[in-house]
């Protein structure tokens, strides 16, 4: 894990281990968890336009903002209990979707200018 990933992940650990929550933390409870987070994630865009979900008021943004905080935390956390290493994956994922799917072969083709 990136450095700030791994610090990250061992306040969480320490907060964790202060309030004896480690009983709770087995990795399906912290897949549980992270996808209520997620739906959570989800609400405030709920019945919003496209354009309106790119512009949202700063009270809104705030909310998302810490419920993205919420899912990623307990990625980071699942990460640390099952021993995986974050940014590893997210990279080894990258070249995965890479040659899964080629830039020349999905994207969108735009007309040469006159």
């Amino acid at each position: 894990m990136s450095d700030s990933l791994a610090q990250l992940a061992q306040a969480l650990q320490r907060f964790a281990d202060e309030r004896d929550w480690g009983q709770f933390h087995a990795p399906k409870n912290l897949a549980s968890a992270l996808v209520v987070e997620a739906g959570e994630l989800l609400e405030p865009f709920q019945w919003l336009t496209e354009a309106q979900s790119r512009e949202l008021p700063p009270e809104t943004k705030e909310a998302v903002a810490l419920e993205m905080a919420d899912v990623l935390l307990y990625l980071v956390q699942l990460a640390n209990a099952l021993n995986v290493d974050l940014v590893d994956a997210a990279q080894r994922k990258m070249v995965i979707n890479a040659r899964k799917y080629p830039a020349p072969d999905v994207a969108p083709q735009r007309p040469a200018p006159h």
